[in-house]
């Protein structure tokens, strides 16, 4: 076990990095029809340590603490057939709703502001 922040921050590092492969971004590629599919996706990783020490009530002290995290994002497939390679985008349902509610709002203060006016 860790005994220093500066040893936990490593200890996390090195987990991160051996989940850090080129395969989390580009999976394996599936021959599918006489296609080849290569899945894309964008991999994003953060970590954080902490540690303590000096005396308590009873004299002791100590602490340690840390974690990390992975966030894995899928952005499209690259397909590639005899004739071209292309890249062909996952439709992200969220970040288009999130876009409409956005613009919604907009229009929606708009014309009350309009009509307000009059």
């Amino acid at each position: 076990m860790p005994t220093s922040a500066e040893e936990l921050l490593a200890t996390i590092s090195e987990k991160l990095k051996a989940s850090a492969d080129v395969k989390v971004v580009y999976g394996e590629p599936q021959v599918v029809e006489g296609k080849t599919i290569i899945p894309v996706a964008v991999a994003s990783y953060g970590f954080g340590a902490g540690a303590g020490s000096g005396t308590g009530p009873q004299g002791e002290g100590g602490g340690a603490g840390g974690g990390g995290g992975m966030r894995v994002k899928p952005l499209g497939v690259i397909e590639v057939t005899a004739e071209r390679t292309r890249f062909i985008p996952v439709l992200d349902v969220n970040r288009l709703a999130t876009l409409g509610l956005i613009a919604l709002v907009v229009i929606l203060f708009w014309v009350r502001r309009t009509f307000r006016r009059r």
